[in-house]
């Protein structure tokens, strides 16, 4: 057995009735107090500030400890103790789907590429503080990985390690902390640093108190007016970032790393398209990813001018955002190239299958704040209808719907993301409104998936939290689910698959309602009546006050479409006409379908690298967007009535 030192054995010998969970030594302590009480032993033990020890984990993992699995990033714990040799997926960014992510028929698919991950010697520091925290402390890396106390104690000797290396002394008083702060976030630029210190302290100005994952409640009393000194990240002697080129809020740091724009010969070019917006054509959504990849491989992989792009990149380990394209130019992102040409694309590190992969609370807060300002700067509404999914684009044609993406999947938390946006999906009308918005608990609601990474094919996937509920052909939770003809055309059952969205309703989408039965709730859904659980005392759904379009009457039933496109005529010489394909679903007569608005038949033509040809088609024809399923859909003005 090697030898520790003095210091290192004090502090395990110190911290083991805690990590041990001697009932005698902790008697006094309710069992739902004694994460509380880790964060008080562990701040004495290491002269840190309690708020600072809470305000850290609190910006890192809401004090949630995850049953010891790891983050998107390798990050153990309420501290987020990184350990990404052994803890990060070997998954390349979509590199093996057939999705075309232009999703223009116009022209040759685009699909995926490879980049290798990175040699372990080639992580960041960021990424490894499991060893540095097992040295500090003396404790295992197991022990740091699963045990809440030891974790909370390897984090409290990180910030106690950063504030001697910057030669401060361990002051009572939280605003000398700053800099040991901006240091844990492991940024190696001071934007980025600053920026995470900054949404700690705010943390800790205004308090919060929660319920963790395991039922631990936690608070961190408030310290208004707690001020920030900014000279203390400079003593950090972190690079720039040239934040002054890219288009983000103030409160984000951002850098600017392009996606190339080449002629690759042959008629073919990468990886986007230049474009004009808002002046030639609004963008009217903000669509939201996870990479299927390290930070690291999806920088190589946006680079390449032979892959794909998008707009932003969004780093878990502390929320640090890469800008890649012009938000007025065209990302290859949805596979819809409606959409695509009217959108902005998100990327955020993480892996949809992989439910235990958990998303940090500073990915999730800058995130939201970006969304915000693009909101803010292109008017696009604050709903499930606009701010979408990657799962929620449709699919150009019926040929391309079993194709589309289904990132980032029910274990994103759209809830709280909204919550962040401040735009909260709340209760409107009453208990028999006509209209519901999907709202289960997130930390809660765990429905059984199958075929996660770690679970393969039939296998239920770990227990976690998620933000969709599922859909039955009748009100009995061993009731069949309904059915998607566009993913299984010859009439099959949607299944549990994590991947597969045929069956289910995501947090922020809004459905008619259809009938109610007990506990029980059917909506109109692609066609049909889908039944979820509804049950009073614990809700999944709650009541809305929303536009809905049905058939115009004599109308058997209307056509859905998965892109808004003008008619022929409207297109004008040496622009080809696209077809306006209507998907296999059918909307009846009878049925009512949540509206996201009214929007004009539209096509954007920038089939070459010369930008000098591109033209916006607008025509006469107009459609309404619909919330037709999982994902949305669009239906002609002229076949449907407004229901208000």
């Amino acid at each position: 057995m090697p030898l520790r030192s003095a210091a290192a054995v004090g502090s395990a010998a110190l911290l083991f009735s805690l990590i041990a969970a001697v009932p005698s030594a902790t008697a006094e302590v309710p069992e739902s107090g004694r994460l509380q009480e880790a964060f008080a032993s562990a701040a004495d033990r290491y002269d840190v500030p309690q708020s600072v020890l809470l305000g850290v984990s609190y910006l890192q993992s809401r004090w949630d400890g995850h049953g010891g699995a790891a983050s998107v990033t390798g990050g153990y714990g309420p501290m987020h103790l990184t350990d990404a040799v052994t803890a990060i997926a070997e998954a390349p960014h979509h590199s093996d789907d057939s999705e075309d992510a232009r999703g223009d028929s116009s022209r040759a698919p685009r699909h995926g590429a490879h980049a290798d991950l990175p040699e372990a010697s080639e992580l960041p520091a960021r990424l490894r503080t499991m060893d540095r925290a097992a040295e500090l402390t003396g404790l295992s890396s197991a022990e740091l990985r699963h045990n809440p106390a030891a974790n909370v104690a390897g984090g409290a000797a990180l910030l106690a390690d950063a504030q001697k290396k910057l030669g401060r002394p361990a002051s009572d008083d939280p605003a000398d902390w700053y800099g040991a702060v901006a240091a844990y976030s492991g940024a190696d630029d001071a934007a980025t640093a600053a920026v995470y210190a900054d949404d700690v302290f705010s943390v800790i100005r205004e308090g919060d108190a929660r319920t963790t994952d395991s039922g631990q409640q936690v608070r961190l009393a408030a310290v208004p007016g707690l001020e920030a000194d900014a000279r203390q990240v400079r003593a950090l002697g972190l690079k720039s970032t040239g934040e002054d080129e890219v288009e983000c809020p103030s409160t984000v740091a951002c850098e600017w790393i392009p996606s190339p724009y080449q002629d690759l010969g042959g008629g073919d070019y990468g990886n986007h398209d230049k474009g004009d917006r808002p002046v030639s054509q609004s963008v009217d959504y903000i669509v939201v990813h996870d990479t299927e990849a390290t930070w690291d491989v999806t920088l190589k992989l946006v680079q390449d001018p032979t892959y794909v792009s998008w707009h932003y990149s969004l780093r878990a380990s502390d929320g640090h955002i890469a800008q890649h394209l012009r938000t007025k130019d065209v990302g290859w992102h949805a596979g819809n190239w409606f959409v695509n040409s009217k959108s902005v694309g998100l990327e955020h590190e993480g892996f949809l299958a992989n439910p235990d992969a958990w998303y940090t609370e500073a990915m999730y807060q800058t995130s939201a704040r970006l969304v915000r300002y693009l909101a803010e700067k292109y008017d696009v509404p604050l709903d499930r209808q606009h701010i979408i999914g990657h799962d929620n684009v449709p699919g150009t044609t019926t040929a391309t719907i079993r194709g589309m993406h289904t990132d980032p999947g029910p274990y994103w938390d759209w809830a709280h993301y909204f919550d962040l946006i401040g735009a909260p999906f709340k209760k409107q009308g009453g208990s028999k409104a006509d209209v519901v918005t999907v709202r289960p608990d997130y930390q809660e609601y765990k429905p059984v998936y199958t075929g996660c990474a770690k679970s393969g094919n039939g296998v239920a996937c770990a227990p976690h939290g998620s933000g969709s509920v599922r859909l039955h052909t009748e009100p009995r939770s061993d009731a069949p689910l309904v059915k998607d003809i566009g993913l299984r055309p010859t009439g099959a059952d949607s299944t549990n698959d994590v991947y597969d969205t045929g069956a289910r309703a995501s947090t922020g989408q809004q459905f008619a309602v259809a009938e109610r039965q007990g506990d029980w709730t059917a909506i109109w859904y692609l066609g049909q009546k889908a039944w979820f659980e509804n049950p009073r005392k614990q809700p999944t759904a709650v009541s809305a006050r929303e536009l809905t379009i049905t058939p115009k009457e004599g109308l058997a039933e209307v056509p859905v479409y998965g892109r808004a496109y003008p008619e022929a005529s409207a297109y004008p010489a040496g622009v080809p006409v696209q077809a306006v394909s209507p998907l296999v679903y059918k909307l009846p007569a009878g049925q009512r379908y949540v509206t996201g608005g009214k929007v004009p038949g539209e096509y954007y033509y920038s089939a070459t690298f010369d930008t000098a040809g591109q033209k916006v088609v607008r025509g006469t024809e107009e459609y309404y967007e619909i919330q037709f399923g999982h994902r949305v859909a669009f239906v002609k003005a002229a076949d449907v009535t407004v229901v208000r």
